[in-house]
C-alpha cells in the first residue's frame, strides 16, 4: 500500500476548552506473536501494552514498545502493529477523536477501507499553542494514575451505565492531560542502577501480582533499606510499594472477573488475597461494589 499523498494527521490549533473528545472503542485484547495487516484509521488510537512486548512500524520507523508503554496512532497514518512476546501480548486500546466529529456505528467505521476512502472523514488532531502535538513524539510511558484512568475508561465503556459517554469523555481528557504533561518516559530516561532495578521489580509485580510482595521482600530484592526503597519506588512508580502492589492486584482481580470463569475465591487467590472475606472487603472498598456484582455488570453490554 502506498503512503497517502495528503499529510496526516490533519491538525487544528485550539484552546484546551475546545477539546471535546468522543470515545469510540475501549477494550483489552490478547494477541499471539505475529504482525497484523497494515492499516489506516479515521480516528486516533491510544494503544497501551499491558503485558508482553509489541512493535509498530509507522512513517518509516519501527517503534518497540515494552510493557507499560503506549503509542498514539494518528488518524490517516499508515501503520502496522506486531505482537512480539509469547504466548501472547496483552493490549489496552482506546479509539477516539478530539472534537466529537465522527459518527462511529461499528468497529469497521474506524478502519479505512482503501478501496473506498472517505477523504472528508479523517479526524483532526487538536493542538495547543506553544506545545507540540501528541503525535510529534508518539511513544509514552504513562504514570500509574494515568494507567488507572485508562482501565477505568474500559470499564465505563464496557458496562455502559447511564451517562457513560460523559464519564468516558472526562476520563479521556484527564488521560490526554497526563500525556501532554509528561511526554518523556520516566522509566526509559532513568539511567541509574537503582532505577533500573526498581523498574525490573515493577515488571515482576505486574507479571505476578499474586506473589508475596511485602515491603521487606521488595527491599531485600533491591538490597536497600525499607525506607530508601519506599522513597525511590515512589519516585519511579508514583506510589509507595505497598500501595502500588494493592493497585496492581486490584487491576488483576478486575481483569480475572471480566475475562475468566474462575470462582470469586480463585480470583482472590490469583490476585494475592487467599482470604476471600478480606479480598471481598478490599475489592468493595476500592471499587465501590463487591466482586460478584462487578462481574455481573462487566458482562452487560
Amino acid at each position: 500500500m502506498n503512503k497517502p499523498a495528503t499529510s496526516y494527521p490533519q491538525q487544528r490549533t485550539v484552546s484546551f476548552k475546545e477539546w471535546a473528545p468522543s470515545v469510540h472503542y475501549a477494550q483489552f485484547q490478547q494477541l499471539p506473536p505475529g504482525a497484523l495487516p497494515e492499516r489506516r484509521l479515521y480516528d486516533f488510537e491510544l494503544l497501551f501494552v499491558c503485558q508482553g512486548a509489541a512493535a509498530t512500524t509507522m512513517l518509516g520507523q519501527r517503534h518497540i514498545l515494552e510493557a507499560g508503554q503506549l503509542i498514539l496512532l494518528p488518524s490517516g497514518v499508515l501503520h502496522q502493529n506486531e505482537a512480539l512476546a509469547g504466548p501472547f501480548t496483552r493490549f489496552l486500546g482506546i479509539h477516539f477523536d478530539y472534537f466529537g466529529e465522527l459518527d462511529i456505528q461499528t468497529d469497521a467505521d474506524m478502519v479505512v477501507n482503501e478501496s473506498a476512502v472517505q477523504s472528508t472523514k479523517f479526524a483532526m488532531e487538536a493542538c495547543a499553542e506553544s506545545m507540540p502535538p501528541l503525535s510529534a513524539s508518539p511513544i509514552y510511558t504513562p504514570p500509574l494514575p494515568c494507567i488507572q484512568l485508562m482501565e477505568q475508561l474500559v470499564d465505563e465503556f464496557t458496562m455502559r451505565l447511564t451517562g457513560y459517554e460523559m464519564v468516558c469523555r472526562a476520563l479521556l481528557l484527564n488521560i490526554l492531560a497526563y500525556l501532554l504533561r509528561s511526554p518523556a518516559s520516566p522509566l526509559s530516561s532513568a539511567h541509574s542502577e537503582h532505577s533500573s532495578k526498581i523498574a525490573g521489580i515493577i515488571s515482576l509485580i505486574e507479571a505476578s501480582p499474586g506473589a508475596s510482595w511485602t515491603n521487606k521482600n521488595i527491599s531485600e530484592k533491591l538490597h536497600m533499606s525499607i525506607d530508601h526503597t519506599a522513597k525511590l519506588f515512589r519516585q519511579i512508580a508514583g506510589k509507595p510499594p505497598g500501595e502500588f502492589v494493592q493497585t496492581i492486584r486490584h487491576r488483576e482481580a478486575r481483569r480475572l472477573l471480566r475475562e475468566t470463569e474462575l470462582s470469586i475465591e480463585q480470583v482472590g487467590e490469583a490476585a494475592g488475597y487467599p482470604d476471600i472475606h478480606y479480598f471481598s472487603r478490599i475489592f468493595r472498598r476500592l471499587e465501590g461494589i463487591p466482586p460478584r456484582e462487578y462481574r455481573k455488570l462487566s458482562r452487560i453490554l
